[in-house]
């Protein structure tokens, strides 16, 4: 007689599909999460994205925002200047992860240690 159980766990190792490995492979890595967040509030020049990310180098923000650009998900324009200034906003396609982040963020707050729905927090 076949083990269900273990013919139930290989099924469902199965079914974790490219996409849930892909979106975690981007907005998995460090410092992604809180870029995208700040750029939800709209367009945001280089120095003042690094100034809203405590402890983020400039060659970490560089590298993560190519690597949102690369995923369609940000845009880097240039004003001219003088002085010559960098801003970054977010596609469609990344202000589409709105609803999602919000929720993640919800759910950190009422099951991660430190959120709202633990200790009592505000």
């Amino acid at each position: 007689m076949a083990d269900h159980s273990s013919d139930a766990c290989a099924a469902a190792c199965e079914q974790v599909d490219g996409s849930i490995t892909r979106v975690f492979g981007l907005l998995g890595k460090r410092w992604t999460g809180p870029i995208v967040s700040v750029l939800m509030q709209g367009p945001v020049y280089f120095v003042e994205l690094r100034r809203a990310i405590p402890g983020i180098s400039e060659r970490m923000l560089s590298d993560r925002l190519t690597e949102l650009g690369a995923a369609g998900l940000t845009v880097r324009e240039v004003d001219e200047g003088p002085p010559l200034r960098v801003s970054y906003r977010l596609t469609e396609a990344g202000a589409a992860l709105g609803p999602a982040l919000k929720e993640l963020g919800r759910w950190a707050d009422a099951h991660l240690p430190g959120g709202a729905g633990v200790d009592g927090g505000c």
